[in-house]
C-alpha cells in the first residue's frame, strides 16, 4: 500500500475536533490549499473545549496576516485587548514585581547586545532598573498603547513595537469558524465513537460517528484535547510527563467582571502552591489558578483564587486537570496531533496557542502525499519535541530562579534537579551575562535576560568586551536610551482611549 500511495497527493483531511486548535488548523490548511483539498472537521457541542480568556505572544500577528484577517475586525469580534508583555508578582521574593516585555531591551552596540552595557553602567551605579530600557516594559504598567504608526521614523522605538492579544478563545474559535466555512471547509456534528485502521500500515482511514456516518480522509489532524482520540487511544504514541520538573497539574478558570480600564499585560502571580492568572478582555476578566494537587487541597485553591478577583465572579470555577509533557511522537503514520492532543505546557508564558500555530506551520512546510513517508514525520516530530523541550526549560526557570522559602511548594522548586540544557544556560547567564538562542527557539534574548535578572539572577560580571568602549560612551549610550524610551512611552495613548479610537468591541452580555 505504502508504494502505491507514495505518489498520490492529499486530497481529503479529517480535523477531528474544534475549539480553537481545530478552526486554527481547517482554518489554515483551507485557506493555505484551497480547493485542491477537502478539509472537514468533526466536533460535538456536546464535549467541551477548554478554551477561556487567553493570552498569546506576537507571532499570532503572523497567523493572522496568513489569513488575511483584519486586525480591526479580529479584535472587536473576539472582545480582544492588547498585551506588551506580562507582569509577574510575588515570582523571585514576596513584593518584587517585574515585567517580561515583547520587543528588545535597549540598542545593541557593535557585537554586544546593550544589556552588556547596562550590566557595567549598574556596576557603576549609574543605572536604573531593566524595564527603563525597554519599551514594553516601561508602558505596559502605565497602562499605555499603540500599534506602530504608519509615520514613525524607522529604527525608533515606536516603529518597532512588539504586541500580542488577550483574547475569548470561544470567540476565537467561532470566528475562524466562519471563516474556514467561507472557504469550503465542512463541519459536521457529532461524537466519534469507533476509529478504523488499514489493516497492514495502521494508517487510519476512516471515523464513525455516533450517528453512523463515517468521515474518511487521507489525513487525520488530532484536536480532540486531552483525550487525544487518535494520536494516543488509538495508535497509542508515547508521552514524556515532565511533572518531576513542572508540579502544577490542575487549574480552575472563573471570569470576573471588568473592574477598571483593561492593562496592556498579562498578570501573572505566584501564590502559595501555583500561581494565578489575569487576563483582561473589553467585555470581562479571565482568571485562573494553575495549582498542584499535592501541595494544597481542591478547596484551598479555589478560596485563594475567589478571594482574589479584581470583580464580582460571573461563573462558577471550572477545573481542568492536566499532566505537563508532550507526545513522543506527534506525528504517527496519517495522524498529526496539534494542540492539548499533542502536549501541555502550562501557560504562564502564554505558550499555548503559539504550539498550535507553529505545529500548522510545520505541518504545511512538511506536507506529505498519501504515503505520509517517514522522514517528514521524524524531521517534524523532532522539530516540535525540540520546541516543547525549550518552552519547558523557560517555564521551569521561573520556578527555580527564586528566593522563596515559605511554602513545601517553593522549597521542593527551588532545591529541584532541572534539565541539563536549562543548567548550562543559568551558568552561562550568571557567569557574565551571556545568552545564546539555540536553533529556533520560541524565547530569544530579550525574554530570557529579563526573567533572570527579574528573578534576581545578576551575573558576576559582564562581557571583557565591554571594557574595549569608553567608560563615558557607556554610561552616555545607557542615558540616552532610557531618555529616549521615555520619551516614546509619552507619546502612546491610554490602552483604552487606543481601542476605543480603533477597534471597540461591541457591548455583550458577560458569558
Amino acid at each position: 500500500m505504502q508504494a502505491e500511495q507514495a505518489d498520490r497527493p492529499i486530497r481529503r483531511v479529517a480535523v477531528i475536533g474544534g475549539g480553537t486548535a481545530g478552526w486554527m488548523a481547517a482554518a489554515a490548511i483551507s485557506k493555505s490549499f484551497g480547493r485542491d483539498i477537502a478539509v472537514t472537521l468533526v466536533e460535538s457541542d456536546d464535549i467541551g473545549t477548554i478554551g477561556v480568556g487567553e493570552a498569546t505572544v506576537p507571532h499570532i500577528t503572523a497567523f493572522n496576516r496568513l489569513l488575511e484577517i483584519d486586525e480591526g475586525e479580529f479584535v472587536r469580534a473576539t472582545q480582544a485587548t492588547f498585551k506588551l508583555g506580562i507582569q509577574f508578582n510575588d515570582w523571585g521574593r514576596l513584593g518584587d514585581s517585574y515585567v517580561h516585555g515583547f520587543g528588545t531591551i535597549g540598542r545593541d552596540l557593535g557585537l554586544m547586545p546593550f544589556h552588556q552595557y547596562w550590566l557595567k553602567a549598574r556596576a557603576a551605579g549609574k543605572a536604573r532598573d531593566i524595564s527603563h530600557y525597554s519599551l514594553n516594559t516601561l508602558a505596559a504598567p502605565q497602562g499605555r498603547f499603540m500599534t506602530p504608526p504608519s509615520d514613525a521614523p524607522r529604527n525608533t522605538p515606536l516603529a518597532e513595537i512588539a504586541y500580542a492579544y488577550h483574547f475569548d478563545a470561544a470567540l476565537y474559535a467561532r470566528f475562524l469558524r466562519a471563516r474556514a466555512e467561507r472557504q469550503g471547509v465542512v463541519r459536521h456534528e457529532g461524537k466519534v465513537v469507533a476509529v478504523n485502521q488499514h489493516g497492514e500500515t495502521g494508517f487510519v482511514t476512516s471515523v464513525k460517528l455516533d450517528d453512523g456516518r463515517e468521515i474518511a480522509a487521507d489525513l487525520f489532524i488530532d484536536c480532540s484535547g486531552f483525550r487525544a482520540l487518535l494520536i494516543g487511544q488509538t495508535l497509542n504514541a508515547g508521552f514524556e510527563d515532565w511533572s518531576h520538573w513542572l508540579p502544577c497539574d490542575r487549574a480552575l478558570a472563573v471570569p470576573c467582571a471588568k473592574v477598571g480600564p483593561p492593562t496592556p499585560y498579562t498578570r501573572s502571580t505566584a501564590r502559595e502552591a501555583g500561581w494565578q492568572w489575569r487576563i483582561p478582555l473589553q467585555h470581562r476578566t479571565g482568571n485562573g489558578h494553575v495549582y498542584s494537587s499535592h501541595f494544597t487541597s481542591d478547596a484551598r485553591a479555589e478560596q485563594v483564587l475567589m478571594q482574589n478577583l479584581d470583580g464580582k465572579p460571573l461563573a462558577d470555577p471550572r477545573e481542568v486537570r492536566f499532566v505537563t509533557g508532550c507526545r513522543t511522537r506527534q506525528w504517527d503514520r496519517n495522524v498529526v496531533a496539534i494542540g492539548l492532543a499533542s502536549g501541555f505546557i502550562e501557560p504562564l508564558e502564554s505558550t499555548a496557542i503559539f504550539l498550535i500555530q507553529t505545529g500548522i506551520s510545520r505541518l504545511m512546510g512538511l506536507f506529505p502525499r498519501a504515503d505520509c513517508a517517514r522522514v517528514l514525520q521524524d524531521t517534524y516530530n523532532a522539530q516540535m519535541i525540540f520546541e516543547y523541550a525549550r518552552i519547558r526549560d523557560f517555564i521551569i526557570l521561573h520556578y527555580r530562579a527564586t528566593t522563596r522559602d515559605d511554602s513545601e511548594f517553593w522549597n521542593y522548586l527551588r532545591t529541584m534537579p532541572i534539565p541539563d540544557s536549562l543548567q548550562a544556560y543559568l551558568e552561562l547567564f550568571a557567569a557574565n551575562g551571556q545568552f545564546f538562542r539555540e536553533g529556533t527557539e520560541l524565547f530569544g534574548l530579550t525574554s530570557w535576560v529579563q526573567v533572570m535578572l527579574g528573578q534576581g539572577i545578576v551575573p558576576r560580571t559582564y562581557h571583557p568586551a565591554v571594557d574595549w568602549v569608553a567608560e563615558a560612551d557607556v554610561l552616555g549610550l545607557v542615558h540616552h536610551v532610557e531618555q529616549v524610551i521615555a520619551a516614546n512611552v509619552a507619546l502612546m495613548p491610554r490602552h483604552e482611549d487606543f481601542i476605543a479610537r480603533t477597534c471597540a468591541a461591541p457591548a455583550m452580555m458577560p458569558a
